[in-house]
């Protein structure tokens, strides 16, 4: 048993609403499949089929406030209520105490202790990864719990030598960006087939990527529309190189936001999880938030469902 995770930045089931919704709008038949043909909505509800199981999951977790990245991504990689813990819904970045409990409760740490590998599959460019040693920016909670197991970041080499993958998962924005002509220029599909491969050195593999987030806040609906179908095309590549019987895939996110373009603020909604495999209902049993996820994997990896 295996679990590669794909993790999505501020996503959330929101309304049936064309003009502010691009889930209502964006061709995305892969999506809709893991929904019985639905798409990602919150009238959808909860979905089971053979291939996956789409569960609403709360990321609210009883706390008043808006749900936040710093306190919901360390929820969901320490399977703890961090903001009943801290006391609020704290982001973007993890506050003191949030960044103490991932230091002492992050999932590829404790998975590492006991005996499995675990790795965070996103690289981050040199400018980044100089600032992270230098103190000057703060990591991700999610950045943050991969960096508590002792394995260093993914770099530009790892994206060269075909190890890693950029966040945006097809190198696109590295090389418009950061003008680096050695980078490997995968499409979506060959980046999920990239993932599929790279998740089998690993028990518990993590790709993160953000810039759903980033359109939630201050970007247009095209936009939005453009990077739902670029994972659509994700999805499809990786399941065509995944086998049924070698594990789980998850998708998971923090808190809504981009399935609400009228605001720039973070929404109230439930997120999408979304489990694809034969053990798709055993991980789905009793999920209900996003500190459920831990104990779904431990369900899963250690034997115990």
């Amino acid at each position: 048993m295996r679990i590669l995770t794909l993790f999505l930045d501020g996503i959330g089931l929101g309304e049936d609403d064309p003009a502010a919704n691009p889930f209502a709008i964006a061709a995305t038949p892969i999506m809709h499949s893991l929904a019985n043909g639905k798409r990602w909505l919150a009238a959808t509800g909860f979905q089971r089929s053979e291939q996956a199981a789409f569960i609403p999951t709360d990321p609210r977790l009883g706390i008043p406030g808006r749900p936040q990245s710093g306190t919901g991504q360390a929820s969901l990689l320490t399977g703890l209520n961090v903001p009943q813990l801290i006391g609020r819904h704290y982001g973007p970045k993890p506050e003191a105490k949030t960044r103490e409990i991932i230091r002492e409760h992050s999932y590829f740490k404790r998975l590492t202790q006991r005996g499995l590998s675990a790795r965070h599959l996103t690289a981050y460019p040199p400018g980044l990864l100089k600032d992270f040693a230098r103190g000057k920016t703060l990591r991700s909670s999610v950045q943050q719990a991969a960096f508590e197991s002792g394995a260093p970041h993914f770099s530009l080499e790892d994206v060269i030598a075909g190890r890693a993958l950029t966040a945006e998962w097809t190198t696109e924005a590295w090389r418009r960006h950061l003008k680096i002509d050695s980078l490997p220029d995968y499409s979506p599909r060959e980046a999920g087939r990239l993932l599929a491969q790279l998740s089998r050195s690993y028990d518990f593999a993590f790709h993160s990527h953000w810039l759903t987030d980033r359109i939630g806040h201050r970007g247009t609906l095209a936009r939005a529309v453009e990077i739902l179908e670029r994972f659509d095309q994700v999805l499809q590549g990786l399941l065509d190189d995944w086998r049924d019987d070698e594990g789980l895939i998850v998708i998971a996110s923090d808190h809504g936001n981009m399935e609400d373009l009228s605001t720039r603020r973070h929404t109230m909604n439930d997120v999408p999880t979304v489990v694809i495999g034969k053990r798709a209902s055993a991980f789905a049993n009793g999920f209900q938030s996003l500190t459920d996820f831990v104990p779904a994997c431990d369900r899963m990896l250690f034997g115990s469902f």
